[in-house]
C-alpha cells in the first residue's frame, strides 16, 4: 500500500470511528475502485459498511470486483437490489459474469430482463465459460471494424460507439479486423488509424500474424502468452476461427495477483479469499485443519526423536543439535521445491528435462551438503571437544541437504500427478520428510558410532 493511500486511510478510519455517519465522500471521490477496496479491506467490520454506503453507484460495481469472495458476499448483502441493479447496468459483460454467483437470484433475473437482446446474447455468451479460462476473462464487447472498409469508416464509427456507449473500450489500443462472416482476420493498432490517410483501407495495413486465444486456454496460459509477447489486448477466437471477444491487460493483471495471493496463502494454509477481519470462529475453523495437519507430522518427527531415546539422554550434545540438522535439511528442500514448483507454473519442466533438472538439482544439495557438513563438523569439534560427535553431525549434515533437494524435487510432481496443488501442500510435506528424515540420521548414526 502507497504511502498516500495509507494516510488516506488512516484519515477515514479516524473519521468512521468518531462518527460512523461521517462524511468521507470526499475522499472517494479522489480514489480508483482498486483504492477504495483496499480501504474497505483494511478497515474493522463495523466501519466498512459506513464506507460502503458512501461509494457512489458508478464505483460500487468495480469495488465488489476487486474484494475477496467473503467480502464481496457480505457487502451484496448489505446493499439494496435496485441499487445493485442499477451498479450493474454499467458494467461490462465479463465483469457482471464475474459477480452474478455472489448475487441474489432476484437481482440476476431483473438484470437479465432489462438486458437487450445483442446485451442478454453476450452475457450468456460469456456465462459459457468458467473464470479460469479465456472465455471466462474475455470481453464479449470486441471493438471489431470489417477489413474492407475505409479509415473513414472507421472514424465514424468509433464517433457513433462514443455517442451511444459514453466512452471508448478500456484498455483500447487495438481494433478486432473481421470479414463480413465475423471471421477473424488481424488487428488494426490505433496509431496505424492516425498516422494514415482516410482513405486508406483496413485490409491494407492491419496486421495479420495476430495469435488468437481459444475460448478454453487457461487463464495462467493467457497470462504468459501477454508476457512473451508483451500484449496489452489480444483477440479470443472459436475453434472455427469467428471472434467471440477480446482480453485486456488489467484481466490478465488480476489473474497474476490471484495467483499470486493463492501461492502465498496456501504456503501457510491459508484461504485465497482469507479476510483480515473476518469472524473469529470461521477463521479458526479454517485454520484447525492445517493446524491438525502440521500436528500430526510434528507427531511424527517427536516419534523418530522417541525412537532415539536413550541415545539423547546418554549425550545432551545430540539434543543441542538436532534443530540445527532439521533446519539445514529444511531450507535447502524449500530452495530447490520453490524452483521446481515455480517450473510446473511456467510449464517449464517436462518428461524430457525433469531428470537433468533433478540431477542438477542433486549436484547442488551434494556440493552444499560437503561443504556444510565439514563448517559443522568442525564447529561441533570445537564446541564439544568430541571428534567423532562431529563427524556424526557432519555426515547427517551431507544425508538431510542431499534429501532435501530430492525431495523438493520430486515432491511437486508426485502432488501435481495425484491432483493436489504443489503450492498448497508442498512445504507441509517437505518440512515432514526432512524433520523425519534428518532426526533418523542423525540420531542414527550417532547411536551407532558414539555408544
Amino acid at each position: 500500500m502507497s504511502k498516500r493511500l495509507q494516510e488516506q486511510v488512516n484519515l477515514i478510519s479516524d473519521t468512521l470511528e468518531k462518527n460512523s455517519d461521517s462524511s468521507v465522500s470526499g475522499f472517494l471521490e479522489s480514489m480508483s475502485p482498486a483504492e477504495i477496496s483496499r480501504v474497505i479491506e483494511s478497515l474493522p467490520l463495523d466501519l466498512r459498511g459506513p464506507l460502503w454506503r458512501q461509494v457512489t453507484l458508478l464505483k460500487k460495481g468495480e469495488v465488489l470486483l476487486e474484494l475477496q469472495g467473503i467480502l464481496r458476499s457480505s457487502l451484496i448483502k448489505q446493499t439494496d437490489e435496485q441499487e445493485l441493479i442499477a451498479c450493474l447496468s454499467v458494467m461490462q459483460m465479463d465483469e457482471i459474469a464475474d459477480l452474478d454467483d455472489y448475487l441474489p437470484m432476484s437481482v440476476v433475473s431483473a438484470m437479465v430482463k432489462t438486458m437487450d437482446i445483442q446485451r442478454r446474447e453476450r452475457y450468456e455468451q460469456v456465462k459459457l465459460y468458467p473464470d479460469d479460462v479465456a472465455g471466462g476473462l474475455m470481453d464479449v464487447d470486441a471493438t471489431a471494424v470489417r477489413g474492407d472498409v475505409s479509415f473513414s469508416a472507421v472514424f465514424r464509427y468509433l464517433r457513433r460507439l462514443r455517442q451511444r456507449e459514453g466512452s471508448l473500450p478500456e484498455h483500447l489500443d487495438s481494433l478486432m479486423v473481421i470479414d463480413r462472416h465475423n471471421r477473424f482476420m488481424g488487428t488494426l493498432p490505433l496509431s496505424n488509424l492516425v498516422s494514415y490517410d482516410t482513405s486508406t483501407t483496413v485490409s491494407d495495413v492491419m496486421i495479420c500474424n495476430v495469435v488468437g486465444i481459444t475460448p478454453l486456454t487457461s487463464a495462467l496460459e493467457v497470462t504468459r502468452i501477454f508476457e512473451d509477447q508483451d500484449l496489452l489486448s489480444a483477440p479470443v477466437i472459436d475453434d472455427k476461427g469467428y471472434l467471440v471477444g477480446r482480453i485486456t491487460v488489467d484481466d490478465v493483471i488480476n489473474v497474476i495477483r490471484d495467483q499470486a495471493d493463492r501461492e502465498v496463502l496456501g504456503r501457510a494454509g491459508l484461504d485465497q479469499h482469507e479476510d483480515m477481519f473476518a469472524p473469529v470462529i470461521n477463521s479458526s475453523l479454517r485454520r484447525a485443519i492445517w493446524l491438525g495437519i502440521n500436528l500430526l507430522t510434528a507427531f511424527l518427527a517427536a516419534w523418530v526423536i522417541g525412537l532415539f531415546e536413550g541415545s539423547i539422554e546418554k549425550m545432551v550434545a545430540l539434543a543441542v543439535l538436532m534443530p540445527v540438522v532439521a533446519s539445514m535439511g529444511g531450507v535447502a528442500g524449500s530452495q530447490t521445491l520453490t524452483l521446481v514448483t515455480r517450473g510446473m507454473a511456467l510449464d517449464q519442466i517436462s518428461r524430457r528435462n525433469i531428470w537433468k533438472l533433478a540431477a542438477h538439482e542433486l549436484a547442488i544439495g551434494g556440493f552444499n551438503g560437503v561443504f556444510w557438513a565439514a563448517v559443522v563438523a568442525v564447529v561441533a569439534y570445537y564446541w564439544f571437544n568430541d571428534l567423532m560427535l562431529g563427524l556424526v553431525f557432519g555426515a547427517a549434515m551431507l544425508i538431510v541437504i542431499f534429501i532435501g533437494a530430492l525431495v523438493g524435487t520430486f515432491i511437486p510432481l508426485i502432488l501435481k500427478r495425484i491432483g493436489v496443488d504443489p503450492a498448497l501442500a508442498g512445504g507441509v510435506v517437505l518440512t515432514t520428510a526432512t524433520d523425519a528424515i534428518g532426526f533418523f540420521a542423525f540420531l542414527g548414526l550417532a547411536t551407532v558410532m558414539l555408544f
